[in-house]
């Protein structure tokens, strides 16, 4: 640990280094223990200390009067102990009883506690507190307050609000405010770079850098408490507005390099795809046509395509993609289709085999379970190119598989891959240095503001309409108290001859509990209604089985199929047209959509029954709210990005999915068309502050658009 900050009167003669250099052990109170700590939230440098910004501000500028608080106020009171108590019972407590000297008393009710605290915290003495208001048993009181005996000398208040930070185990406040004092202080003799040209910066506007970073973690006493918490002052969109900035910048350059690199042109004869419609009872929609002629345009092309193929629940997306498959396939091809789930991979290899098989092409099957000779066989039959079609798991992207002219990549569900996966099944195809084409595809309609910043190296498709004959499906309600007239609702759609899912859920890290469930649901059903044909679906039961299973429902040989939330996507039986979903408060609006999304395939008038368990939080009515009085999926999708946030609708927990620290899709809509623009500028004039602005806000992470 260093005695002297960076840059202190110790070496005068010496430059002050940049920022971005400085590690955070230059710093006082930084040994390894407290580096490791900072490290684990990517802070390593004095520039990373700066980036890491509050998450939320307290107000401890005013002291409240105990005679004024409120239930849920977050406030700094001062007053005098009247009284202690030690009490015992189910929970030992440390209890103070404060007053300053108005109406009322506040009780600081301490459950982890010390003996020199106990010897502290006497009759008469004074103390000055914040926290959390909350309704005690008998009185207002304030659970482990932060608290500072007063001496005879009077404290001064504080004179600007008090920042708060993400932090992690082992760091208190108190050492986040006195690492940023260190670095602000830094700050204001050494800026850090500036990446943004002022031809940029002047027209919005906005702050320099350092006024940004040092208002942020510093506010002003006349500082307005709920912009800075809703992220609305000019200072958050400077470093919003360069974040999204930094982004537009990667995801360019990431494009340009995609399109140097060569790849096969798949242009096709057209027989298969002809033999495919040709055999279709139905047509296709004009949305699904102007979206086949811009994949095929992109197939024909000597660079590889990259293209986000986005479409509403049954809007037609895996007839889009077998028509790519097969331009592929006319032309000598090979085509790779990874699912995230090994029920998808299923679903997907039962619904192209059907397409395919009176072409004489038979889909190749690959995921995990495939062991020993059939394993080695699967393998061969793709490396020798007998293999037209490849679908499965994450096992297509092991070492062994080996392709033999891979042509196309279709990829479902991608936000469920991390990185990595994408980028090696891409390695595996395009010969001769170059790449596949690849099509990916996603079931959960992205808003157009958040693909417009988070997919700006891909080619956007979407398939805008439904098909012809669609019923909207009727969205109900009811609480779990109405579980008998629910199943009475099911035995009579079943007895007219229609098909039912029953869809359990529980918590999502517990995939045992929740099949244990849908276990016991299905017990209980099958005694509740003897006539009907129940079958069960959920993630522990074994392959084979569980395709038994959907293929019997698929074929009108069960009526009710009692499910997890397995059957979220890729199921098609256009007879079933009720759907029970147990817990839905449970669910996000997308999942909810998703699964509501497996009947009204048919012409047959469809219902969802939301079965909840009372009493509902104010955001689960929010959600179901939403999803009774809304159809379309990118509505939902634009809803649910508003309640979320866009981390939580791309999935961030997958490893490389974009992920923003600042800047928010939504909220920051407004900047995205000048980051585009910017972005462009410093392409062309400024390529000496294309590096800086990566390294600030992707670092290593910037290969997460490289799929």
């Amino acid at each position: 640990m260093t005695d002297n900050a960076p840059g202190s009167s110790e070496h005068p003669s010496l430059p002050t280094p940049s920022l971005d250099t400085i590690p955070v052990e230059r710093l006082n109170r930084v040994g390894p223990r407290v580096a490791e700590r900072l490290g684990k939230l990517g802070v390593r440098t004095v520039q990373d200390l700066l980036f890491h910004l509050p998450n939320r501000y307290q107000d401890r500028t005013r002291l409240a009067t105990i005679a004024e608080l409120r239930v849920g106020d977050e406030v700094l009171v001062e007053g005098e102990i009247r009284e202690v108590e030690l009490s015992g019972g189910r929970r030992r407590s440390f209890k103070v009883w404060l007053s300053d000297g108005g109406f009322g008393g506040l009780m600081l009710r301490f459950f982890h506690y010390s003996r020199q605290q106990i010897d502290a915290l006497k009759p008469g003495v004074r103390l000055r507190c914040y926290g959390e208001v909350r309704q005690g048993p008998s009185a207002l009181e304030m659970v482990h307050p932060e608290y500072r005996i007063q001496s005879e000398e009077p404290v001064a208040i504080e004179e600007r609000l008090t920042p708060l930070y993400p932090s992690t185990e082992g760091l208190q406040q108190s050492s986040w405010r006195g690492l940023t004092d260190q670095a602000l202080a830094l700050l204001s003799r050494q800026a850090p770079r500036e990446c943004l040209p002022d031809e940029v910066l002047r027209p919005l506007g906005l702050p320099s850098l350092v006024e940004a970073l040092a208002y942020l973690h510093r506010p002003p006493l006349d500082a307005d408490p709920l912009d800075l918490i809703e992220r609305r002052h000019p200072a958050f969109h400077r470093l919003a507005f360069e974040e999204l900035v930094a982004h537009q910048v990667s995801l360019r350059r990431l494009r340009a390099a995609q399109r140097a690199i060569a790849a096969p042109v798949l242009a096709g004869d057209g027989t298969l795809r002809k033999r495919l419609l040709d055999a279709l009872p139905f047509r296709m929609t004009a949305a699904q046509e102007r979206v086949v002629a811009e994949i095929a345009a992109d197939l024909e092309g000597e660079r590889p395509m990259q293209r986000l193929l986005q479409g509403d629940v049954g809007a037609g997306k895996t007839l889009v993609a077998a028509l790519a498959a097969l331009q592929a396939i006319e032309s000598g091809a090979q085509v790779a289709l990874m699912a995230p789930t090994e029920l998808l991979s299923e679903q997907h290899r039962r619904g192209f085999a059907g397409w395919l098989a009176p072409l004489d092409i038979e889909p190749v099957w690959l995921v995990g379970r495939h062991k020993g000779r059939e394993r080695v066989g699967l393998l061969e039959s793709i490396a020798s190119g007998r293999a037209r079609m490849v679908m499965g798991t994450h096992a297509l992207f092991q070492d062994d598989v080996v392709f033999s002219e891979l042509g196309l990549v279709i990829i479902d569900e991608q936000h469920r891959f991390g990185v990595h996966q994408r980028m090696r099944l891409r390695a595996k195809g395009g010969g001769d240095g170059g790449a596949p084409h690849q099509l990916i595809m996603t079931a959960t309609p992205i808003p157009r503001s958040l693909a417009m910043t988070v997919y700006a190296d891909l080619d956007l498709s979407v398939i805008d309409a439904l098909p012809p004959g669609r019923t909207r499906i009727v969205t109900v309600a009811v609480p779990d108290s109405r579980r008998e007239e629910v199943i009475a609702r099911v035995e009579q759609a079943c007895a007219q001859g229609r098909q039912a899912y029953w869809v359990c859920t529980l918590i999502e890290e517990s995939e045992a509990l929740e099949c244990q469930a849908a276990e016991e649901t299905a017990r209980q059903l099958a005694e509740s209604l003897p006539g009907i044909r129940i079958g069960l679906v959920h993630g522990r039961i074994k392959g084979p089985e569980r395709e038994s299973v959907m293929a019997a429902f698929a074929a009108g040989d069960l009526d009710l199929l009692v499910a997890t939330t397995v059957v979220e996507v890729g199921v098609d039986v256009p007879n079933a047209s009720l759907m029970i979903i147990e817990n839905p408060e449970r669910l996000g609006l997308a999942q909810l959509h998703q699964l509501r999304g497996r009947v009204g395939r048919g012409s047959v008038q469809s219902h969802c029954v939301l079965l909840f368990h009372p009493p509902l939080s104010i955001a689960a009515r929010e959600r179901l709210g939403i999803i009774r009085a809304a159809e379309s999926g990118f509505e939902i999708a634009e809803r649910d990005l508003a309640m979320r946030g866009a981390g939580e609708v791309l999935g961030t927990r997958q490893t490389g999915t974009v992920q923003f620290r600042v800047a928010d899709p939504l909220r920051d809509q407004h900047l995205v068309a000048a980051a585009q623009q910017a972005a462009d500028l410093i392409l062309v004039r400024y390529p000496d502050r294309i590096e800086p602005l990566i390294q600030r806000w992707l670092g290593s992470r910037e290969l997460y658009g490289s799929v």
